[in-house]
C-alpha cells in the first residue's frame, strides 16, 4: 500500500475486506500470525490473506455482501 503514512496493517475484525489476489470479498475473522483471515459473505470456509493484500471493501460491495448474507440467514430453517 502506498500513501501517507500508510503501512498494511490488518482491518478490525467484522470489517468488509477485499483479497486484492482474486477480488473476492470477505468479512474480516480476525488474524493467526502474520495474515488475515476472511469468510465468504453469508459462510463457507475462511481463506488466509497476507495484510498486503487486503484493502477495505467499497461501499457498495460491503452492501452486496450484507444483503447476500441476509438473504442466507432468511433461507435456514
Amino acid at each position: 500500500m502506498t500513501g501517507e503514512g500508510c503501512e498494511p496493517c490488518a482491518p478490525e475484525p467484522g470489517s468488509f475486506a477485499v483479497d486484492t489476489r482474486d477480488g473476492r470479498v470477505g468479512r474480516v475473522m480476525g488474524s493467526v500470525g502474520p495474515y488475515v483471515q476472511l469468510r465468504a459473505p453469508g459462510g463457507g470456509a475462511e481463506w488466509e490473506c497476507p495484510p498486503e493484500s487486503v484493502r477495505p471493501a467499497p461501499l457498495g460491495e460491503v452492501l452486496r455482501a450484507r444483503v447476500r448474507e441476509v438473504n442466507r440467514e432468511g433461507r435456514l430453517p
